[in-house]
């Protein structure tokens, strides 16, 4: 067939795929020339930009795939809905800002760091997901082999990068200057997304310097968006309601929470059992 055999040499492999679908659903519905014919490119477009979805999420590495949609906004009433909604329209990647998630453990920070990286891939953009551990082991490893400059390079292409786990091990002078060096590649240029269990006056026990922590947070907080999630481990409610915690510790005899005349009744009771 001549019309598949154009298609083949055009590379409009997702139109030959279902090109009789298209004639089909075109006929029954009576389209023009030019209706069928945007129905076909986009049929072709819709493969391409699936493809290219499918690809790009491979390519950033996310521990799992999670939406916005799918975050239980109601078991984390301290987020601001209104501020996520602005995010995941994505202004903020357009204009290669910041975005910093702190909070316990938990609380869901991972999740909505993947889900905006998730709705980036689904716009277009190229989005690589590191662990500090991970990002220090590329760039110190990088160092060690003369070739820092090439891993910056490829460092600084996402458009948007996101670290997880910022705090949970403290750094050494080498590490903390390297982590300086790329933000200040990136700084204005691509947005980061970093997500911490740390608040910001702690940070000089991360980087080990508060000079440099200062430095860190400038260029990373001036054009940024700090969400500060203040709730209750999604994990431990799971195991809560699984039974694997008490859902309230029984108060002690000294806890502030037991009643005075309470805790007289139940040091009673003991005495007497003893006599």
């Amino acid at each position: 067939m001549q019309l598949v055999s154009l298609l083949d040499k055009m590379k409009m492999e997702h139109l030959a795929s279902q090109l009789e679908t298209v004639c089909e659903q075109a006929a029954k519905r009576d389209l023009g020339l030019k209706e069928f014919l945007a129905e076909a490119l986009q049929t072709e477009w819709n493969g391409r930009h699936l493809k290219g979805v499918e690809g790009r999420l491979l390519q950033a590495r996310f521990p799992w795939v999670k939406t916005i949609e799918q975050f239980d906004f109601a078991f984390q009433p301290s987020i601001d809905r209104k501020v996520m909604r602005e995010l995941a329209g994505l202004s903020f990647v357009e204009r290669a800002e910041n975005v910093v998630l702190l909070g316990p453990p938990g609380v869901g920070k991972t999740h909505l760091a993947v889900a905006l990286g998730v709705k980036a891939i689904e716009a277009g953009h190229r989005v690589l997901f590191l662990s500090l551990e991970n990002l220090l082991t590329r760039l110190t490893r990088a160092k060690r082999e003369n070739r820092l400059e090439r891993q910056l390079q490829l460092l600084v292409y996402p458009k948007v990068l996101i670290l997880d786990e910022m705090g949970y091990l403290p750094m050494n002078r080498e590490e903390a200057s390297l982590f300086f060096r790329l933000l200040c590649r990136r700084y204005e240029r691509a947005s980061i997304i970093v997500t911490s269990n740390k608040s910001f006056v702690d940070w000089g026990e991360i980087f080990n310097d508060q000079v440099l922590a200062t430095a860190i947070l400038d260029r990373l907080l001036h054009h940024s968006t700090t969400i500060n999630i203040k709730g209750e481990s999604y994990r431990l409610r799971e195991k809560r309601k699984a039974g694997m915690l008490c859902p309230h510790p029984e108060p002690k005899e000294d806890s502030p929470e037991l009643p005075v005349a309470v805790a007289g009744d139940i040091a009673a009771a003991r005495k007497k059992e003893e006599l």
